[in-house]
This record gives C-alpha cells, structure tokens and sequence, in this order.
C-alpha cells in the first residue's frame, strides 16, 4: 500500500465507511441470502435446484457482467475496506471482557476467514476464471472448477466428497453468516438507525435470531447437498438437458461442456453431449423404428420373396394316402 493511501483513506473516511456498511448490506449480504437460499432448493431434490441453476444461466453472455457489476467488484470493495479498517482499528477484549468487545474483534476475524472462504469457494467450483486454458491447464488439474452448471446437484455432491471439504463449508458459512448478521446490528449504529442502549439491544435480538435462521438454511443445503445420489440426479438433470434442447432454447456449448460429468458412463460426454438413449441431431430416426430404406416389417414377406410361402404356410400339412390299398394281414395258423 502506497504512503499515499493512508491518507486518502483519512480524507474520506466518513463517507468510505458507510459505503463500506452499505455495501455489507446491499449487495453483497443481500447476495449471500439468495445464494443460500438457492442452494437449499436442492432439499426439494436435483429437479428443483436444477430449475434455478437454469434460470440464473439463462441469462446468457450477461451473466458474468451481472456477476462481477453485482457480487464480485462489491465484495472486492468491501474486503479491501475491511482489511484496512482491521489495520488500523484496536481491539480491547482482552482488557474489557464485555460481550460488545468481543463481538468487534470477533466481526473482524469473522471478516477475514469469509474473505479466505469466498476466494477458495469460487476456485473450488467456479475456478475464478472461465477461459478454456486456464480451466484445463491449471483449475482442473488440480481438482478445482468442479461445478457444472447444467449438472448442478450432482456434481456439487461429487466435488463435496471427503472429509475435508464438508468442513471447510461448515467453518465458512458460519463464519460469513456471522459476519453479516452482526454486520447488519453495527451498520445500523453506524447509520443512527439505532442509538439507544434498548434499541441497540432490541436490534441485537432480531439480527441474532435472522443470522441463526439464515445459517440454518446455509447449513441445510450443504446437508442436502452430501446426500445427494450422483446417478439419480445425472439422469434428471439429463432429461432437464434434453428438454431444453427438445424445446428450441439455445445453450451455450461451453456451459454444456462445463456441465457434462466426465468420468459417467451414462452421460453425454463433452464432445458428444447428445444424450445416448436419445436420436441424435444427425439420425433423428429412433432406433426402435423402421428406417426409409427399410420401412417393411421384419415379420411381412418382401416383394422379392412374396411367392416363396405358400398361401396356407401357416396351416398344418395334410396327412399323406397311400397309393394303393394295405394287403389284408394272413391269418395265424
């Protein structure tokens, strides 16, 4: 950070922060509880959480200028403020061990494990980037940019796998819910919304009580999400795929390779995302039915080979006569 900087900071310092607290707020706490919300559809099952995925995605190339006007360049704004306000505020819960203090120091450290779990968030299932080099060359290697958009629940189960990752949502989303419950109680003495001791402590309740249902949802979709079965939600999501195609709708062939699983058997692949147990673009024919070049039925006689069969081939032949009548047998003498 520049020798400037600092003082830039000091000149503004009124109006950055409450930007700082607006922005905690709107649109980046706002976007938290829609995400969360979101997620926990997929207690509905794959076809519900399917369902939304899509209608975020069907935003098309406007998507990412949404992403980053909306979520990204919001959260860099308030992460970047909130590091300097860590810098150069003082905690003193060590010396005065009253509930407030320890809620200050524990806003801030709260602040700094969501900022570390966002950026690990998006590498884990996004890969921060989307360019097709950057995903084979570096994100995908190492285990990161798991998440397909038109394979949503089961590829999120998959990418949850383990141990290790469970945890690190758990922790995440605890702390993030945290940090803006209790983000929403100190903006509001910021703003003057509440100054007073009983309306400090009234404001506390409420914000306490949304953060604990919010984090309930959080921590319901994760759960929902780990007991996802990966084949079931493959075939619906498939059908979902299908469907769209089957309606007109124009996807993306890039979002479709980032949805198709690559490792299952029983999904299109990425060069061929045409389901398998549905006609292809090419031969539309279904392979049960009879082709143009061979439109007769197996069981029918062909023009060629019509007079082959006798007219009462499927009547049972008639019983051969001799030509001449038996001899009658002697009689034993």
């Amino acid at each position: 950070m520049s020798a400037s900087s600092p003082d830039f900071f000091l000149r503004h310092e009124f109006l950055i922060r409450r930007l700082h607290s607006l922005s905690g707020l709107i649109p980046v706490g706002a976007y938290m509880t829609v995400h969360l919300l979101v997620n926990s559809s997929i207690l509905n099952g794959p076809g519900s959480f399917q369902h939304n995925v899509n209608q975020i995605h069907s935003l098309g190339r406007i998507l990412p200028l949404v992403e980053w006007l909306f979520i990204f360049l919001p959260i860099i704004f308030h992460a970047v403020v909130g590091v300097w306000i860590i810098r150069t505020g003082k905690s003193n819960h060590d010396r005065y061990r009253y509930v407030n203090n320890w809620r200050y120091s524990l806003q801030r450290w709260t602040g700094v494990i969501a900022i570390l779990f966002i950026f690990f968030h998006v590498f884990h299932l996004h890969g921060w980037f989307h360019g097709e080099w950057w995903l084979k060359k570096v994100a995908e290697p190492l285990g990161m940019a798991q998440f397909r958009p038109y394979n949503a629940s089961s590829t999120l189960a998959t990418a949850l796998q383990g141990y290790i990752w469970p945890v690190f949502y758990v922790i995440g989303i605890t702390a993030s819910v945290f940090h803006f419950a209790n983000g929403v109680w100190t903006m509001g003495i910021t703003w003057g919304v509440w100054t007073s001791p009983g309306a400090q402590r009234r404001a506390s309740y409420v914000c306490g009580a949304a953060g604990a249902l919010l984090l309930l949802v959080g921590l319901s979709a994760l759960v929902g999400a780990l007991q996802i079965n990966v084949k079931e939600a493959q075939a619906s999501e498939r059908k979902m795929y299908n469907a769209q195609l089957d309606s007109g709708l124009q996807l993306d062939p890039h979002k479709y390779q980032e949805a198709a699983p690559q490792s299952s058997l029983d999904s299109p692949s990425r060069e061929n995302p045409q389901s398998l147990d549905s006609p292809s673009r090419e031969n539309p024919q279904s392979l049960d039915s009879p082709s143009r070049e061979n439109s007769q039925s197996l069981d029918s006689p062909s023009r060629e080979n019509s007079q082959l069969a006798p007219p009462n081939s499927t009547d049972a032949p008639p019983i051969a006569l001799p030509a001449e009548p038996l001899a009658p047998a002697q009689a034993a003498h």
